[in-house]
């Protein structure tokens, strides 16, 4: 396999990145026939050297900025540009990516994190972006919203201790306090959907390189965050009852690899989540295997919302010691094969 970068082909348009349109998978897949013999591209299964992509949630609810949580961060065009070089990088690296993994988060109007879950004493829902602490919940500012026990099967009793518990288990842990999010990655919706351009990109390279993607879903169940992928903000209700179990075997699939690339949105939240857990995984296993770990920066953003809140320092302060732990900080427009430990 060529060691070269691959030019970006024809049918990729950066101004369509910050669009929703239709992807033509039949024209790309005879495109991808042409592009395969045309740069004697070999199927992935062939790879000596292994790079697993993983792609957090390149979804149109963080990425489009007419959807509900576009990740702007500071510039205010965060995603749309992180995208632009994402899908720059997969097809200059087309021969080279072993495996792309995009996750993607799943959710529910009836979830922890949206407004609908809670109420005052006079019934309001909490706006987003409200943030509830453990005090919050303790001094009953905020309380379960009953009218949703029986739809979810719960009774309101149990979600109030398990409301205690959870925000308390996040104060404990150092994480985020419980956020109200906007309505977004609506299971079923246009939200939820792949970005059309990295999903063309990914299509693209399954074509020519004969890989299927290997889509993880995460964030479905009502009673708590699924930041990572690897598992969920809590892990047990109020009686020690786990209520997501870890995704031991996706972990078990990356040490297959040789280089683990990660990127996506948002670089403060789901981002930073996912690595802090494969990081707690590997420190748990084997340390060495930080080296494996490739972090491109410049296809994520943090979360800034102006006027009320601002992440960036705190995913920059965690990349930071991502790479004290030994995992690699990089950008898309290096090639590759200058990566410290990447071997072609």
């Amino acid at each position: 396999m060529a060691a070269k970068s691959l030019p970006i082909p024809s049918h990729f348009d950066p101004n369509k990145v910050d669009k929703v349109w239709k992807v033509d998978y039949q024209r790309l897949a005879e495109k991808a026939l042409e592009w395969r013999k045309e740069y004697q591209i070999s199927p992935s299964s062939e790879d000596q050297f292994k790079i697993a992509l993983i792609l957090v949630d390149v979804q149109n609810t963080f990425c489009l900025p007419d959807f509900e949580l576009f990740v702007g961060g500071r510039s205010g065009k965060g995603a749309v540009e992180d995208n632009i070089r994402l899908c720059e990088f997969i097809y200059r690296n087309l021969h080279r990516i072993t495996t792309i993994i995009p996750t993607m988060d799943t959710h529910q109007a009836m979830q922890i994190f949206h407004s609908i879950f809670f109420v005052d004493d006079d019934g309001n829902h909490p706006g987003p972006y409200t943030l509830i602490s453990a005090e919050d919940i303790q001094q009953g500012r905020w309380k379960f919203n009953p009218a949703l026990a029986a739809h979810l099967g719960v009774s309101v009793d149990y979600v109030n201790r398990h409301l205690a518990h959870y925000t308390t288990e996040l104060e404990k842990g150092g994480k985020y306090q419980l956020t109200i999010w906007p309505y977004h990655a609506m299971l079923g919706g246009i939200g939820h959907a792949l970005v059309p351009a990295v999903e063309e990109a990914i299509f693209f390279h399954s074509m020519v390189r004969f890989s299927q993607p290997n889509i993880q879903m995460k964030g479905n169940h009502p009673l708590t965050e699924n930041y990572s992928v690897f598992g969920p903000e809590v892990e047990t209700d109020p009686d020690g009852k786990v209520l997501v179990q870890k995704n031991q075997e996706l972990f078990r699939q990356l040490w297959q690899y040789d280089a683990i690339v990660v990127t996506g949105q948002a670089k403060s939240h789901c981002v930073a989540w996912t690595v802090a857990d494969m990081l707690k995984e590997i420190q748990q296993t084997d340390s060495a295997l930080a080296s494996r770990v490739y972090l491109l920066e410049d296809c994520t953003s943090p979360v800034v919302v102006p006027d009320v809140i601002d992440y960036t320092e705190a995913a920059n302060e965690a990349f930071q010691e991502f790479a004290g732990a030994g995992m690699h900080l990089v950008n898309s427009t290096t090639p590759m094969e200058d990566w410290e430990g990447i071997s072609f």
